[in-house]
C-alpha cells in the first residue's frame, strides 16, 4: 500500500496538491419546487424540452438551452430560431396535448398563463411538468433564470447571464441617480375602445419598470392591475409622455393625436408619443432589462444620448 511520508503528507494537507481529481457527482438528479408548490424531480438535466410560453422560450435560449428545446407554443417568436421549432398550439389557451406527448419531452416548462388543470392533464400523460411562476420583480426574474439553468444543466450560463443583467440595471440606476424631474407616463395596452383604453395598474411589472426608469406611471393611481381609463382621468393627470404598447396592433401616434379631446394632453401638444415594443415588458424573461433600458432612454433622452 502506498503511504505518504510525514513531510509530504503535511504539504498535501496544506495545499491540496496531492489530492486526486475531483470525483464526479454520484447523483445528478434535480429536485426543485415549482410555482404551484409541487416538488418536481428530474433524473438528470432535461435534454428534450417543450416550452408552453414565450417567456419560457426566451429564458431557455438565453441560458444556453435553446438546442434542447424540441417544441414551443405558437406565440414563441424570439429568438428567431425558436420559430423553426414545432408548435404545440396555445391560442386561446388551447394546447395540442397529443402533439406534446408525441414529442416525448423529458420536461414540459409551463408558465403562469397555463392553468393547474393543464399541468395535471400533462402529468396524466406521463410527462414531467415544471410550472415557472411569473416573477414580481427583477430579483424574481434572476431566480427564474437560475432555476431554468439548473433544470437544463446550464447553471453556470445562467449565473453569467444574471450577473450581466445586474450590471446593466446598475448602470441605468447609477445614471438616473441625480434625476430631478420624473415624467408622468401613460402606457397604453389596448385602445380597441379609444374612449376607454386599457393601461397597467400599480402592482404590475410594467409600472415597476417605469418607476425604475425614474418615471411616474398613471397606473399608480388605479385600484386594479389592469384597468380602463377615461379621457377625464387622462386630462386630469395630463401625462408628459405617452407610450403605445399597442403599436404592435397598428396604433400610431397620429391616430392618438386625432382622438376626441386628446389634443389637450401635454404629451400630444409636445409630440411626446412613442411606439413601444410591448414584448419587452410583457414577457417575464431577460428582455425585461432591454425594456428597462428603452424606457430610461425615452423618459430621459438627455441622460442617455
Amino acid at each position: 500500500m502506498f503511504r505518504y511520508t510525514l513531510p509530504l503528507l503535511i504539504f498535501c494537507l496544506t495545499l491540496g496538491a496531492c489530492s486526486s481529481t475531483p470525483s464526479p457527482k454520484t447523483n445528478p438528479s434535480i429536485t426543485l419546487t415549482d410555482g404551484l408548490g409541487r416538488e418536481v424531480k428530474l433524473a438528470s438535466p432535461a435534454q428534450k424540452i417543450v416550452s408552453l410560453a414565450p417567456s419560457n422560450t426566451e429564458i431557455l435560449f438565453a441560458v444556453g438551452a435553446g438546442g434542447q428545446v424540441i417544441g414551443r407554443d405558437e406565440f414563441s417568436d424570439y429568438p428567431l430560431e425558436a420559430k423553426n421549432l414545432p408548435s404545440v398550439g396555445g391560442s386561446m389557451g388551447n394546447y395540442n396535448m397529443e402533439k406534446i406527448a408525441s414529442l416525448q419531452p423529458d420536461l414540459v416548462l409551463a408558465a403562469s398563463l397555463n392553468t393547474p388543470e393543464q399541468v395535471q392533464a400533462l402529468e396524466q400523460l406521463g410527462l414531467t411538468v415544471f410550472y415557472l411562476a411569473n416573477p414580481t420583480d427583477l430579483i424574481g426574474l434572476y431566480s427564474n433564470l437560475q432555476i431554468v439553468g439548473e433544470l437544463t444543466g446550464h447553471d453556470q450560463d445562467a449565473s453569467v447571464l444574471v450577473d450581466s443583467l445586474k450590471v446593466r440595471v446598475d448602470g441605468i440606476t447609477t445614471k438616473l441617480m441625480n434625476v430631478a424631474e420624473k415624467p408622468l407616463v401613460y402606457y397604453e395596452l389596448d385602445a380597441t375602445d379609444p374612449a376607454k383604453p386599457w393601461t397597467p395598474g400599480p402592482n404590475t411589472f410594467l409600472t415597476q419598470l417605469i418607476r425604475l426608469a425614474d418615471g411616474r406611471s398613471i397606473g399608480e393611481s388605479l385600484t386594479s392591475d389592469y384597468a380602463q381609463i377615461g379621457l377625464e382621468t387622462l386630462l386630469t393627470q395630463n401625462p408628459d409622455i405617452i407610450l403605445l404598447g399597442d403599436a404592435t396592433y397598428g396604433t400610431t401616434a397620429e391616430q392618438v393625436a386625432t382622438r376626441a379631446g386628446w389634443s389637450e394632453l401635454k404629451a400630444v401638444k409636445d409630440n411626446q408619443i412613442f411606439a413601444f415594443d410591448d414584448n419587452l415588458v410583457s414577457r417575464p424573461g431577460p428582455r425585461l432589462v432591454d425594456g428597462l433600458e428603452v424606457l430610461a432612454k425615452l423618459l430621459h433622452p438627455d441622460i442617455f444620448k
